[in-house]
């Protein structure tokens, strides 16, 4: 145990509780958690969002962040506890002997810094290398990480790279001080398959050549089990099982962990198209204003009537872009749309209100989709006041009808959404788009930020009120686990433009085009080996070409 990199001995974290209308009170979040980690190895924490998973990793700095306080147990990072060292301790460790990857690097940087000067800072402050050697050092990480002309990358501003690319300087930014320790709090989480297969292949290269220890936190089971050794599954501030990759993923023990592994086990048949379909858009060019070149290209997909069209790609491939223009929020430069056999408007402002109550939309974060200060019974109710003129007693029986429809009941009527869960949250989100009774519903990657077990629950509910609503959607998404579960036709979206449309079963088998061969062999699958696998076959083909 003395010899361990990390020895976590019974950590208990607590935070302080402000439950509406009551007293504030104490309430552990980590419950006596034990762990050790060997230099060299990593350790996988995964679960649910409010599982402890990001709380642990930092506490391996340290340091608890919104108030969160470390109440017991001890942290030992090279033989020497660190909870004890008092506040100077933790500054020499921090950045020193144990440094951290955020989640959003975006957020992380410094916009006004460019990005040598923020990658060398720890290697310089701590003195760990002159500045002439941290600078030397940062150049060949940006090599081993895959970075574009890596002996002047670090000149340009955050702004000034892609988001992958960002992600992967602050990988650089972690090893350059020669840490003993990183933790990876969800590196990849917010990137596309194909961005996080080349972000996940630097991180375990650089894991694997410098020789650190490394916490890896996720919720996404498939991704850690290509980069750690051993797997920690959390819930609710408790160790559910702690063993070997290969035992998690191939012989896991508690029920939580086997449904982790089988997430995502929905078989949806795809649907042939009805005759005549809700949604019909053609030959749709568009650029944003102020710009001088087309951000669309020609795009023409049909939706019918009860079925799903999921439209994929990476970020940029002009998704989001193509709902902007189905909502009137960006007026094509050519083409146009067809809703009910009736021709939408291009504007927004120019639409009838039932144009806007048969085309409803649900939002990527729930959280910033609603009004903090209104209770879900106004938040889904205010459609209802504004399309059918529902008021009073009718009114909240119709929001408690839409509750028991979502599966949350009438008894979160009178919440705020800060009560509620991210799954929670979303379902309200969808609760309100029903509320217009709407023919056809927009759904803009409502599941990339939730968990994969909540995530599932959203799908099976969304796909339960089409079978009784009759009502189609359009979904964003870059999840291609997601479209397999949810889809009965695909557009293929990339630079603009529609590369391979048509019904689920066609898109979804070979032959494939390049850029679709490259999304579906970017999805991470639940088994040992698999990354090194897809870049043994990416180096292959590369070398071919």
């Amino acid at each position: 145990m003395n010899d361990a990199m990390l020895d976590v001995r019974d950590l208990r974290i607590g935070a302080t509780a402000y439950p509406p209308g009551e007293p504030p009170r104490e309430i552990e979040i980590v419950h006596g958690v034990s762990f050790t980690l060997e230099k060299g190895k990593v350790l996988g924490l995964i679960g649910e969002s409010g599982a402890g998973k990001s709380t642990i990793g930092l506490a391996a700095l340290g340091y608890g962040r919104g108030g969160v306080e470390i109440t017991g147990g001890e942290v030992w990072v090279n033989g020497r506890d660190i909870l004890k060292g008092g506040l100077r301790g933790l500054r020499q460790l921090r950045g020193a002997e144990v440094s951290y990857v955020a989640q959003s690097a975006a957020a992380a940087f410094n916009p006004a810094k460019r990005l040598m000067e923020q990658v060398t800072e720890a290697a310089i402050h701590h003195n760990r290398f002159s500045r002439s050697d941290a600078e030397a050092r940062a150049v060949a990480l940006f090599a081993k990480l895959g970075l574009p002309d890596p002996e002047t990358f670090g000149n340009r501003y955050p702004h000034q790279v892609s988001g992958g690319q960002l992600q992967r300087a602050m990988t650089a930014l972690a090893l350059c001080p020669q840490p003993d320790l990183v933790v990876f709090d969800e590196p990849t989480t917010a990137l596309d398959v194909t961005t996080q297969i080349d972000v996940l292949a630097a991180i375990k290269e650089a894991i694997r050549d410098t020789g650190v220890a490394a916490l890896y936190i996720t919720h996404d089971l498939a991704v850690v089990a290509q980069v750690s050794d051993d797997i920690m599954v959390l819930r609710d501030g408790d160790m559910v099982e702690y063993g070997s990759t290969d035992q998690i993923i191939n012989s896991p023990q508690e029920d939580y962990t086997r449904a982790l592994v089988s997430v995502r086990s929905i078989e949806h048949a795809e649907k042939p198209p009805t005759p005549d379909p809700v949604l019909r858009v053609w030959g749709i060019t568009a650029r944003y204003k102020g710009t001088p070149f087309d951000v669309l290209h020609d795009v023409s997909v049909d939706l019918h009537p009860g079925q799903t069209l999921a439209v994929v790609g990476e970020s940029g491939s002009g998704k989001s872009t193509l709902a902007r223009v189905i909502t009137g929020l960006l007026p094509p430069r050519a083409g146009g749309i067809e809703f009910a056999g009736r021709t939408l408007s291009p504007a927004l402002e120019r639409r009838t209100r039932e144009d806007l109550r048969e085309v409803q939309m649900i939002y990527q974060m729930a959280d910033v989709a609603m009004n903090p200060r209104q209770t879900v019974g106004t938040i889904i109710g205010r459609p209802l006041e504004f399309y059918f003129g529902m008021r009073g007693a009718e009114k909240r029986k119709r929001v408690k009808e839409l509750l028991d429809e979502i599966e949350m009941g009438d008894g979160f009527i009178d919440r705020y959404p800060a009560e509620l869960s991210g799954g929670q949250k979303q379902r309200v989100c969808i609760a309100r788009a029903l509320a217009a009774k709407p023919r056809m519903i927009i759904c803009d990657e409502v599941t990339s930020a939730l968990d994969p077990l909540v995530a599932d629950g959203i799908l099976k509910l969304l796909l339960d009120l089409q079978k009784i609503e009759n009502v189609a959607y359009l979904f964003i998404t870059h999840d291609l686990a997601t479209v397999r579960a949810i889809a009965d036709s695909i557009a293929v979206m990339h630079r603009g433009k529609v590369v391979r449309y048509g019904p689920k079963s066609q898109v979804l088998n070979p032959p494939f085009d390049d850029y679709t061969d490259l999304l579906l062999s970017s999805v991470p699958e639940m088994k040992l080996g698999w990354l090194e696998q897809v870049i043994a076959h990416r180096r292959m083909e590369s070398a071919g070409n």
